[in-house]
């Protein structure tokens, strides 16, 4: 009988494939996304100097949820939160997700919000 690994698993496994080769740096820093059942974290990280520059989740707006429209301020705020610091170019990293629904509402609400990548 063939074991069926966990969803989690083999997004953790894709995540180390898209790792390999998306790095943050100085100029351009990785935006980094984790997604769970109740919320959306955002981290934009220095890789270099293995920082975190800023972050972003749902609980800070006050939303309790983890639908499209709370992933679209999410992705406003983290954008907000980037361009105070003077990034304006990120490096995105999609966590291993499927590039679909609360990920891509979030990219785009970023792209809006100002942020390029």
């Amino acid at each position: 009988m063939i074991k069926k690994l966990s969803s989690n698993v083999t997004r953790q496994k894709r995540h180390l494939r898209i790792r390999k080769i998306v790095d943050g740096t100085a100029e351009r820093p990785r935006l980094s996304i984790y997604r769970s059942n109740k919320a959306l974290y955002v981290q934009i990280v220095d890789d270099v100097k293995q920082t975190t520059l800023t972050s972003a989740r749902t609980q800070e707006l006050g939303l309790h949820s983890s639908n499209i429209e709370a992933a679209k301020a999410v992705g406003k705020l983290i954008a907000e939160k980037a361009l105070a610091l003077g990034v304006t170019s990120v490096v995105f990293d999609r966590g291993g997700y499927l590039y679909h629904g609360r990920i891509k509402a979030l990219a785009d609400a970023a792209r809006a919000a100002g942020l390029q990548f």
